[in-house]
Formats: structure tokens, sequence, C-alpha cells
């Protein structure tokens, strides 16, 4: 079977090219060897699985260790209403891998465990399992949020949490580390204590050392997957260069890395005539990416959905260009770090990749669009000349009238907050229509532009701006004009919200020359 790129389940180095996590599992083998108990709390599909799978391979090749894994991703709900469904549950994922495993001496304590109907009971099992086994015992759980919710469960880690302690008081047997694995810190899970209580946050995890390694995929380690790609499929790829530019996109999501790559393997190489990787691809890839389902960003977008203070947050951050400070104690801050969906950079929030970025700005702009806010009854052939290019100008002069004639008395708040957003929406029908995407992900310098729409090799570089005084007025032109620059154009777009109500401005247009570039600029 040859490999290919994974982005469902656990990634097999037999069945599937990945990246080099050696060195983040050295740094995990340290806190096992330590003696550690930890969770491994990261966003889904970041990894976390996977980790697990090659530290309980490493570990299977020491005799002094025995790994046990439980998993609460597929256990029925019905084991959290009584302890005994529940320790029943729990007894039977590990005699059934102590027998596959063919430790039969351990497998045989199990034959009484019908008996063990409560914690204590199992506690004494777990003490005597240890003892029997001679070896460093360690205990993997993983999707311990599928099981958070539940008392059952966080008396389970209680009873955990008891013993570690009687083990560093020298007063009896336990797991020598154990691991949990999840999207939330167990500090964090909520427990419904009764049907009819308030939820509240339980603590039974605090033995538990904090967990530092970052499971991103840096360029390195992306490079040795390409390399690996490229020597069994004899493709031509120049590693470090997207190695680089994959990280840049995705800033190392285990699973946009993955997902991008078999893009341009399975979707977009098929059919040349030379198994060469272009620059060109990797745009192609996110454009694509972006408009298919997955359940990656399927669930990004029910976070946004299901917690409006965090859509709001993050649309100041996309749309309007905010900056926030990183606090992680703040709740929505927290909160989107822990989706996944923000980050920490030289102290400022941003979203966490440009993929994401990409996305949301997609969803945000989609959502005015369909909404009774904007009323479009234009199409893309008014703005499409003969050799097929597109005439920005008539678009930002269309948009004007547009803007005259639907927004003239609506409040400056809501044009400050919206506007970027009704231009989007307002170009969508001209660039959808032909297939264009409206905003190219950049894979060169950072440098954050508002929309930058393509049609085959043109590009039309659009910068959005709100009116805040001349000086930074010619600021902007000047910024425009080094993008402008870097990017071998000589011709460029400004539209310029100005929301004083004295100005005149409205309406008009002019054209700037400055640096050897043209400029159009609108007024709105």
């Amino acid at each position: 079977m040859a490999k290919k790129f994974n982005i469902t389940g656990t990634c097999i180095p037999r069945l599937h090219f990945m990246g080099d996590i050696s060195g983040k599992l050295e740094k995990i083998r340290e806190m096992i060897s330590a003696g550690d108990y930890f969770t491994i709390n990261r966003p889904r599909q970041y990894g976390k699985t996977t980790v697990m799978y090659h530290m309980e391979q490493q570990l299977k090749k020491d005799k002094g260790y025995l790994v046990l894994n439980i998993s609460f991703e597929d256990i029925d709900a019905s084991i959290y209403k009584e302890h005994r469904l529940f320790i029943a549950t729990i007894l039977d994922i590990l005699n059934e891998q102590l027998e596959f495993i063919g430790e039969k001496e351990l497998a045989a304590l199990f034959k009484d465990k019908n008996t063990i109907s409560n914690f204590n009971r199992l506690n004494s099992f777990f003490s005597a399992l240890v003892k029997k086994s001679g070896r460093k015992v360690v205990l993997m759980i993983d999707e311990v949020d599928k099981a958070g919710n539940n008392q059952l469960f966080l008396d389970f880690l209680g009873m955990l949490r008891k013993k570690y302690l009687m083990k560093v008081e020298e007063r009896g047997y336990t797991f020598f580390s154990v691991i949990l694995a999840g999207v939330h810190d167990v500090k964090t899970l909520k427990a419904k204590i009764r049907p009819q209580e308030k939820r509240m946050y339980n603590s039974p995890w605090n033995i538990a050392v904090d967990f530092e390694v970052d499971l991103s995929l840096f360029p390195g380690e992306i490079a040795a997957m390409l390399e690996e790609y490229a020597a069994a499929r004899q493709a031509e790829i120049d590693i470090p260069f997207f190695a680089g530019k994959i990280f840049y996109l995705t800033s190392g999501y285990p699973f946009l890395v993955s997902y991008l790559c078999k893009i341009i393997d399975e979707e977009i190489l098929p059919g040349k005539s030379k198994k060469t990787w272009e620059p060109a691809y990797l745009t192609r890839a996110v454009q694509k990416a972006l408009t298919k389902k997955s359940t990656n960003f399927e669930s990004l977008i029910k976070n946004l959905e299901n917690n409006p203070n965090l859509y709001e947050f993050i649309f100041k951050i996309i749309m309007n260009g905010r900056e926030f400070s990183y606090n992680p104690h703040n709740a929505v801050i927290h909160l989107g770090t822990v989706y996944g969906i923000l980050k920490e950079e030289q102290r400022k929030t941003r979203v966490h990749n440009r993929v994401y970025e990409q996305l949301i700005y997609d969803y945000m702009s989609s959502n005015l669009e369909t909404s009774n806010e904007i009323k479009l009854h234009h199409t893309s052939a008014a703005y499409i000349e003969k050799d097929g290019s597109i005439n920005i100008k008539n678009v930002l002069l269309k948009f004007q009238e547009f803007m005259k004639e639907q927004y003239s008395i609506k409040d400056k708040d809501f044009l400050e907050r919206n506007g970027r957003l009704l231009f989007l929406a307002f170009i969508k029908p001209i660039i959808n229509g032909r297939g264009f995407d409206f905003k190219e992900v950049q894979i060169s310098e950072e440098k954050r532009l508002d929309v930058v729409v393509t049609l085959g090799d043109k590009k039309y570089i659009v910068e959005l701006k709100i009116w805040r005084g001349e000086a930074y007025h010619q600021a902007g032109i000047g910024q425009l004009c080094d993008y402008l620059d870097r990017q071998n154009a000589n011709r460029g777009y400004l539209l310029i919200y100005d929301l004083r109500k004295e100005s005149g401005k409205q309406g008009e247009w002019e054209k700037i020359e400055q640096q050897g570039k043209e400029i159009f600029a609108a007024y709105v």
C-alpha cells in the first residue's frame, strides 16, 4: 500500500507521511521517566493521539515499562450512570489489552473483576496489578473531554490523585506515570454534580505538572516529511522553500500541514507531466481547502457560533484590525486558545494561522452577504473586460453608488464595524461568479492587506482604510506603494471610508502617482 498524507486519526509511519516528532517524544519521555502525571491538552487534530501512540510504541521496547491505554472516544454515555458500569468498562478495556499483548499472569487478576463495584476496591485492584507487574506501569487516557462532564470520571481521577500522593509518601503502589489527552486541561473540565445543580469547576488533577511540549510542526520537522515524500514519489520539491511556506501558512498546525500537502499530492499534481511542486500549487491548495468541508473547519465554525463573545472578539481582530494584548487569564482569549483559533505572538493575541484567518474572513463576509443587511443585484459581467481581466476601477465606482444609495443613513459605528465586510460582500458575486478567490493568502513576507483579487496570473491589490487624518492617509499610501513594489506591481487601489459628516469627499475619486506607482483612490 502506497503511503499518503493523513488527516484523520493516528499517523502510522508505515502508512503515512508524517513530520519528524522525535524531538517531542524525547521531551515527553523525560517527563515519564521522572514519574510525572500530566495532561496533553491541545486543540482538535493537533497530534495528541499520534504522540500518545508513538510514545506507547517506544515504551513497549523497554522491558522496564508496561503501558495501559484507555480511550473514552467511543464509550457509551450510559456507563456514567453508576459506579459498577463505569468500573466494569474500565476493567474490560484493560483486561482485553493485557490478553492481547500476552500478559497472561496479569490478565488472570481480572477473573474476579465483577466483584469490583466501587472505587475503594478499584484502588486496591490497581495496587495489586502494579505490584504484580514488577514494572513501571504507565496509564494513558485519551479523549478525556468525552468523560470530563461526569462526576464519576472526576471521582476516578480523584482516586488516581490519592494513590499518587500515597506513592510519594511511600505508602502504596500505583501507576508510575499517568497521561491524559484532550482539548481541555482537566482543571477546566466542567462537572455536573447533580442534574438540577449549577455546573461547577472541579480540580482533581492538581498533582499534574504543566505540559509545555509544543506539538506544532516546525519547518525542519515538515522538511523531514517532504523529504520522505519526494523520495517515495520521485517528486521534485524545493524542500526548504515549501517547508518554510507551509509553516508560514499553518503555524505548524499538524492537520493543516498534512491537509495542504495532501491536496497538492492528490488533487493538483495528478495529470501533470512533471511531478514538480510549483510555488503556485500552495496557494491553490489553500484555496481548494477553503472550499471543502472538513470536521476541523466545521468544529472551528461551531465554536465561533456557540460562543458569541469569542465571535465578536475575533471579528474585531480580523475585520477591524484591532490589536489586543495576550492575557491567558482572560476568559475569551483562553477559550480561543483552547480551541486552537487564537495564539500568543509577541505578547499580542493573533489568529492562530493564516489559513484559519482566511476561513473566518470568508465565513464572516458570507454571513453578511446572505443577511438582510445588504441587497445586491449586480453580476460579474459588467466588470469583466474582453481580455478576461477585472475592471477594479469600475467595481470601486459602483461600490460608491451602492454605499450612497443604501448606507447614507447608517451611523458611523455601523460603518466602522462593517465597512470591510460590506465591500467583501459586494465584490463576492463578481469574483465568485467566475471562480476567483477574493483574498489571496500571502506566502511571502508578512504584510497584511485587506483584499487581493486574483484571476489567472493577474493580481489586483486593494487596500481598505478608514480616514483618520492626512498623516495617516499619506502613511497608508506609502505602505501600499512599498507592497506594490515587493509584488512587482505598478498599479494598486485604495478604498477610503470617510465617516466625517461634512467632509464632502464621499463619492469622489482620484489618481495618485507616487514612487513610480499609480493608485486609484475612491472615497465612500
